[in-house]
């Protein structure tokens, strides 16, 4: 009893009462099972060579085996077992004595060092729960916080990876597992990996907000991902015991938090499900916090951007208004054609440099685009041209195009402005093109103008079916369609749309 409760480690003491138990009893074979719920083995130390046990219905058990219970305070630990005794003999009812003897007082001993090891264990999943604060206080964005998470939880419950699924964008039955964290390059291939929410541990925590534990997850998941385009890797059935816990912050549903261990790692027990839980619940507070702190930094980016408009709208916008008002009157004054010609090619210039502010303005008050706004499309459009037309077309927009067109109006508008292009480069022969794009202030009225210096003239819509197509799109929105001929050589096209009654 003096060399069992020597050491507080829990493995050092498991080992400990086996070897005893078996000289105590001279038997050549003895195991210590640790017994888990829904017929799950924890920790199975044996002395006399290994058996590979893979559940509890694999241990020592017939004739030749003694078996007794270790229990705790609360539940029973385990068994500890003995077979084979030496010299081909029988174990006798004061071999069982001994054992239980044995047992009973290793009971207090595996107490302790259970005591001992959840305090060591508790205090691993703080230490990381506060690096997982510092890392949110020095200003990491959220994905590398869900990155620090997974990570810091892979390493406290020693598992060969930890892994974070938030929901899918796209569809709401199922889960994405943005975030991997493992030292097995082969497993980041899992990056992206599609789960539904039913049928799966990750899916059934999310969906029921408690933690779900799983063995053999490895052959699970090769499974569900059999038929996916998910390069799975060929180690993925070595990964067994599994935990998935809900990341809640209050009432709102963040993801799911996973951490996997191998087949030879000791399994979750109760206990470290519930301290995977803790971590999990401030993780996720930490999560919701940084995402919070993002929307703060991006709200004061979009007053910083609305001072900016309004300041262009109220001081510069009307300072040179005033100047092009000015410089409009003294081109009055001047008897020198030649000078009152410079002067109104400067008012020209200020128009159009008030226009040029004016959309910008727009575009600081518009809503940034994932995939950038219309403006950002028709500019891509206009440099692709190059080839085809053999220049490049000079562009220009008002009003707030980005914010009030979009959806199919935008795709009508941006096959108008290809289909003008491509008529000017196979019919016109011209040398220049200039396409001007307006929104009105109130964003009800869209009108398209594309102008080229080529031969063509006037074309009867109906008649050909690139114009007849844009007819009909324009009609699609109340708006209508002209082509006709400028007066100083080249040809008009006009397109409007309604966007708004």
């Amino acid at each position: 009893m003096v060399g069992i409760a020597a050491d507080l480690r829990l493995p050092d003491v498991l080992r400990r009462i086996v070897e005893s138990a078996c000289e105590l009893v001279d038997a050549e074979h003895g195991v210590i099972a640790e017994l888990l719920p829904e017929h799950r083995l924890g920790r199975v130390i044996e002395v006399g060579g290994p058996h590979g046990y893979g559940c509890q219905d694999d241990l020592p058990h017939g004739s030749g085996t003694i078996a007794v219970p270790i229990r705790l305070r609360e539940s029973v630990f385990g068994r500890l077992y003995v077979t084979g005794k030496r010299g081909g003999r029988v174990f006798a009812e004061q071999d069982r004595e001994w054992l239980v003897a044995l047992a009973a007082a290793a009971s207090i001993a595996v107490e302790n060092a259970s005591l001992y090891e959840q305090a060591l264990r508790r205090e691993r999943w703080r230490e990381a729960s506060q690096q997982v604060t510092a890392a949110l206080l020095a200003g990491e964005d959220s994905g590398t916080t869900l990155h620090t998470i997974a990570d810091r939880a892979r390493v406290v419950a020693n598992a060969s990876g930890g892994a974070i699924a938030l929901p899918s964008q796209t569809d709401s039955s199922a889960l994405v597992f943005e975030i991997i964290a493992s030292p097995y390059p082969e497993y980041h291939r899992l990056v992206g990996a599609i789960v539904p929410k039913e049928g799966t541990a990750s899916g059934q925590a999310y969906t029921t907000g408690k933690p779900v534990v799983v063995s053999q997850y490895g052959g699970h998941v090769a499974v569900q991902q059999a038929n996916s385009d998910i390069d799975v890797p060929r180690s993925i059935k070595d990964l067994d015991s599994a935990v998935a816990v809900p990341l809640i912050a209050g009432g709102d549903k963040l993801g799911v938090l996973l951490v996997v261990k191998f087949r030879d790692a000791d399994p979750f027990t109760d206990a470290e499900v519930e301290l995977v839980r803790d971590f999990a619940a401030h993780a996720a507070l930490a999560v919701a916090f940084a995402r919070a702190e993002e929307d703060r930094r991006r709200l004061v980016v979009f007053e910083e951007r609305d001072r900016i408009a309004r300041d262009l709208h109220d001081l510069v916008i009307q300072r040179l208004f005033a100047i092009g008002l000015g410089l409009e009157g003294l081109s009055r004054l001047t008897a020198r054609p030649e000078l009152a010609e410079r002067v109104t090619g400067f008012v020209r210039d200020l128009d159009r440099t008030i226009r040029d502010v004016r959309n910008s303005i727009f575009s600081l008050q518009e809503p940034a685009e994932a995939h950038g706004g219309v403006r950002s499309d028709l500019l891509r459009m206009t440099q692709d041209s190059v080839g085809m037309l053999g220049f490049e077309p000079r562009i220009s927009f008002d009003g707030p195009l980005d914010a009030a067109v979009a959806g199919p109006v935008r795709s009508d508008l941006l096959a108008t402005v290809r289909e003008a292009l491509s008529n000017v480069a196979r019919h016109a022969a011209a040398s220049s093109v200039s396409i001007e794009v307006l929104v009105d202030r109130n964003g009800r009225q869209l009108s398209l103008t594309v102008l080229d210096d080529g031969v063509g003239g006037a074309v009867d819509p109906p008649r050909a079916s690139g114009l007849a197509n844009l007819k009909q799109r324009a009609a699609r929105w109340h708006g209508a369609l002209s082509v006709e001929p400028r007066p100083d050589g080249g040809t008009k096209l006009a397109w409007t749309a309604v966007l708004r009654e």
